[in-house]
């Protein structure tokens, strides 16, 4: 535990240092590999999203339906 009064004399002079330090008891290192194994998995997942979308959306296929996109309005002069 590194935490508390430090003191250093020299030369008749004397210096204290107090040490307030919290030591991580649930910490996980993290390191290069795993930082790159987590940005790959993120990347994988993100094309696999993709992929999914695309497909379950139909990324137009180019079928065009029968039905038309227009509809033909009553003529009335009351609703003009």
């Amino acid at each position: 535990d590194p935490r508390g009064l430090y003191v250093c004399e020299t030369g008749g002079q004397r210096k204290s240092l107090q040490v307030h330090y919290r030591m991580c008891q649930n910490c996980i290192e993290v390191d290069a590999p795993t930082i790159s194994g987590i940005v790959v998995a993120d990347v994988v997942a993100t094309l696999f999203l993709v992929l999914a979308v695309y497909c379950i959306t139909g990324h137009g296929r180019g079928h065009s339906s029968r039905a038309s996109d227009r509809q033909n309005l009553i003529s009335n002069e009351l609703y003009q």
